[in-house]
């Protein structure tokens, strides 16, 4: 195998005295892993940070071998993160996609997603702009891998009209009028997810309780929950109600 690829790289193990295998999520492959010679040193340290952006190549004599591989760096974005929300950020976000992804399988839309979310960490986000964007992502990775939510009308009517509600169990919407006498057992759902409503503090943090269920119940659980605690420091920093 040879493969040459623009790639982000998403998470480092550390391989031998200097070495490092490497997980890089590619806009073609999906999630690729890659021994790096040398991956620790003081030059190639800074270059693997995850978030960075790298030319990539791999290269192996067999597919069930892992592959060696090269990088240089295209986009520093570590180093441009201006605050401790933003360092979190960048290490939820790169941490969920390592480990939600199976490897070798292409999901085009999450790495155009990332690359876009990690440009606008560097370039300074706005905090609001972050907590909205945190809970757009993480609702694109449920749906993308199969675990969407269905937000278009309500379970139990049918009703498209004032939705409030998902149902922890179907993961479907449900009406203000039909949820009410059961809104302690339902998860809220923010206005800004369905329609024009701005994405208040009060919203975004009731957009995490949502999407941190599903990533829960779906996708980060087992021994894959060893990752959330990275999600608890990020929504510490965004000083949510």
């Amino acid at each position: 195998m040879h493969l040459e690829t623009p790639a982000i790289v998403c998470a480092l193990l550390a391989h031998g005295e200097h070495g490092a295998v490497v997980r890089f999520l590619t806009p073609g492959h999906g999630l690729l892993a890659g021994y790096v010679r040398g991956g620790r040193s003081s030059k190639l340290r800074p270059v693997l940070q995850p978030g960075n952006s790298v030319a990539l190549s791999l290269n192996a004599r067999t597919d069930s071998q892992l592959a060696a591989a090269t990088v240089e760096l295209t986009r520093a974005r570590t180093a441009l993160a201006a605050d401790g929300a933003s360092l979190a950020a960048i290490a939820w976000f790169t941490a969920l996609t390592a480990t939600a992804l199976a490897e070798d399988d292409p999901h085009p839309t999450i790495h155009t997603a990332l690359e876009a979310l990690l440009d606008g960490i560097a370039a300074a986000m706005p905090m609001a702009a972050l907590g909205e964007s945190l809970v757009r992502f993480e609702l694109l990775l449920l749906s993308e891998l199969g675990f969407g939510l269905d937000l278009t009308s309500c379970a139990a009517t049918g009703s498209t009209e004032d939705l409030a509600y998902v149902s922890p169990k179907s993961a479907q919407a449900v009406s203000r009028g039909a949820g009410l006498p059961w809104a302690a057992r339902l998860l809220p759902l923010p206005g800004f997810l369905i329609g024009p409503a701005p994405a208040t503090p009060a919203a975004i943090a009731e957009g995490l309780k949502l999407s941190g269920y599903f990533l829960e119940r779906d996708l980060i659980n087992g021994r894959a929950a060893a990752i959330l605690p990275a999600r608890q420091q990020l929504i510490a920093r965004l000083k949510l109600p």
